[in-house]
């Protein structure tokens, strides 16, 4: 090759890097990791087009900072470790300046050392099981002390309920869940032998003894209830063994963590009328701003597709970013970090979020009965709920507490007024 035209190659090669850093700054990057293929998929696909939704209309309105947004969509395929892989992906080939992502626990707790590590900024918009609280992360899902507690309280005082059937899938958030409301139940009197708990695996469908273990519960006429953390496409399965069973919502009521309109929509949802769910929120909350979203979504993704309560997590993360991010004047992580603390957005249902030095939202507790057409009856609403970090129903928890801006700490020992660790990769 003459030297001319290395020379040539050499310049032109210069002059598309040059142009490639300009195009990077002519737009602010927003990483979405979410399984769009696996198991997971159902649910995460919706999550993956309200984000392209969100950021379709805040572009609409200027975008942020006079710059548009640009989604960068990854596939983590519902396989844990393709997610810490991914979001190094997100964060060091793509440069995002934030990322909204995630569903399991399992692949939140994945993507935590590479975040930690790399200082980035990731929004999860799921329910969990709290005992975490990282300086990476917002959480803009319930904690147990938004979802699990209050259901638990709903059984106890309104319909109840003495005998209690904890079902989970078997991972960390089932598990932990369960541990910190047998530890509940205990401390509102009810007896170990009145308490059942049974973990099954992702897609189990056989559920004819289990069903039969929690009937034979009540074989002494006490009322009993199921706690259901039952995640994924087993619940269709479980169901409708219940309704085999002869048993309905009146005679063992279950309340599900992780059912919801997603879920039931496109299911024969008749062995589901008059079951429970517990979430922040439920398609038909009555408000201005929910009707606005119900229209935005379906003239966005199709009229048949509903709405759910981790969409509504997303759509406060995300609106509550945009706010940080103009406040702050930079994307820069640890500025909008600051930044965040204290942010009101109204959500969905007609109240106000806010969020918490300990990176949780305050949210409302919606209990609804499952109705024919795979929508809510939301039959108990409480005030807004500031989520807890750490549980005070585990004595370890009970010691901890997390503020990122008086303490600078996820994980502080109040006994003995130390920051435990700062990783929380717990």
């Amino acid at each position: 090759m003459s030297h001319f035209l290395k020379t040539m190659l050499g310049a032109a090669a210069g002059t598309i890097l040059l142009s490639g850093a300009a195009a990077a700054q002519d737009t602010i990057k927003v990483g979405v990791l979410h399984s769009l293929t696996g198991t997971m998929a159902i649910s995460e696909t919706t999550l993956k087009d309200t984000m392209l939704m969100l950021i379709e209309e805040q572009n609409k309105k200027g975008g942020v900072l006079g710059k548009q947004l640009e989604a960068v969509v990854v596939d983590p395929a519902s396989d844990w470790p393709l997610f810490a892989e991914k979001a190094r992906e997100l964060l060091t080939v793509s440069e995002v300046d934030v990322m909204f992502g995630c569903w399991t626990s399992v692949s939140r707790k994945s993507v935590l050392p590479v975040i930690e590590e790399l200082n980035g900024l990731l929004f999860y918009p799921v329910q969990y099981e709290g005992e975490e609280s990282s300086r990476n992360v917002f959480y803009t899902g319930a904690a147990p002390n938004q979802q699990a507690i209050p259901a638990t309280d709903y059984y106890l005082e309104e319909l109840g309920v003495e005998k209690f059937a904890l079902l989970g899938t078997d991972y960390v958030y089932p598990r932990t869940t369960n541990n910190i409301l047998e530890s509940y139940l205990k401390d509102k009197g009810i007896a170990e032998e009145d308490i059942f708990v049974n973990y099954t695996p992702f897609g189990h469908s056989d559920w004819s003894k289990i069903v039969a273990d929690v009937v034979a519960l009540g074989a002494d006429g006490k009322k009993v209830g199921v706690i259901s953390t039952i995640n994924g496409d087993a619940n269709i399965g479980f169901y409708k063994e219940l309704a085999a069973a002869g048993v309905s919502a009146d005679d063992i009521p279950v309340v599900a963590f992780s059912v919801g309109e997603e879920e039931l929509s496109g299911l024969d949802t008749s062995n589901l009328v008059g079951h429970l769910a517990a979430w922040n929120y439920f398609q038909s909350a009555e408000s201005d701003a929910n009707t606005d979203f119900i229209a935005q979504w379906k003239a966005f993704a199709g009229e048949e597709r509903v709405t759910n309560d981790p969409m509504e997590a997303h759509y406060i993360g995300f609106n509550m970013w945009v706010n940080a991010v103009e406040e702050a004047g930079t994307t820069d992580v640890d500025t909008v970090r600051e930044a965040m603390w204290g942010q009101e957005y109204p959500n969905l249902t007609g109240g106000t979020a806010v969020m918490g030095t300990n990176h949780h939202l305050a949210k409302p507790v919606l209990i609804g009965e499952i109705l024919e057409d795979g929508q809510f009856d939301i039959i108990s609403e409480t005030d807004p709920v500031p989520g807890d970090a750490w549980t005070d129903f585990l004595p370890e928890s009970a010691v901890l507490t997390s503020d990122w801006s008086e303490l600078d700490c996820g994980m502080y020992n109040t006994d003995t007024s130390t920051c435990v660790q700062m990783q929380s990769n717990y």
